[in-house]
């Protein structure tokens, strides 16, 4: 098997960015699939060539700042085939840069009481979401402004609306996985997240 070459990075403000880093690596470490480097902070590793050896990049970021140099690292990496999953404040990253939420597809505005709620889904014969049934998390729900291409394969509830859990789409010859949930570590270790987030990352980090 050729392995999925994985750069797992967390970092930024507000979120325990170690917990659900060590949360993401374990999640992902339960598959045969990946070939898993982690870094924490150090937002130079998204400047040209620095992610040329990877095939993905799974993304856990709150708030910050990016660079010209980084962000033009991170969006042609993903532009030219490779693969970009985001969960949860990936979608509240780099809020003064258009570019990376248009690659995102989506970004954060709000979030109700960290609690209990329903997960729907709604494409259930994608292979990230195949043979999964509605579930529920405790978890902190985004909610986000989001491009209406984007291709959902899960939503909630909230005030009545489907909101986006989790979506799809392509960015250059790329493609981009986006998980709302995993606000903390445990939220990050429930078993319907791991599988969401493995899925997906294999889904993102196989070449079309």
């Amino acid at each position: 098997m050729v392995k999925i070459k994985t750069l797992v990075f967390s970092g930024g403000e507000i979120h325990d960015y170690k917990g659900c880093g060590q949360a993401a690596m374990e999640a992902l470490s339960e598959r045969e699939e990946f070939d898993l480097t982690y870094i924490e902070n150090d937002l130079s590793v998204l400047v040209a060539p620095n992610l040329d050896p990877y095939d993905l990049i799974v993304f856990y970021y709150t708030v910050g700042s990016i660079t010209d140099a980084q962000k033009n690292g991170l969006l042609n990496f993903v532009a030219s085939g490779k693969g970009y999953a985001g969960f949860h404040s990936a979608a509240d990253s780099f809020r003064d840069c258009p570019e990376y939420r248009a690659m995102v597809g989506g970004h954060f505005i709000t979030h109700p009481a960290y609690r209990q709620f329903q997960v729907s889904i709604v494409d259930s014969d994608h292979p990230i979401t195949k043979d999964m049934t509605e579930f529920y998390v405790t978890d902190e729900q985004y909610i986000l402004d989001y491009d209406p291409r984007v291709h959902v394969l899960a939503s909630a509830l909230w005030k009545g609306k489907a909101m986006p859990v989790a979506w799809i789409k392509p960015w250059g010859k790329g493609r981009v996985f986006y998980l709302s949930l995993g606000h903390n570590p445990d939220s990050a270790r429930d078993k319907n997240f791991k599988v969401l987030l493995q899925r997906g990352a294999i889904w993102a980090g196989t070449p079309v």
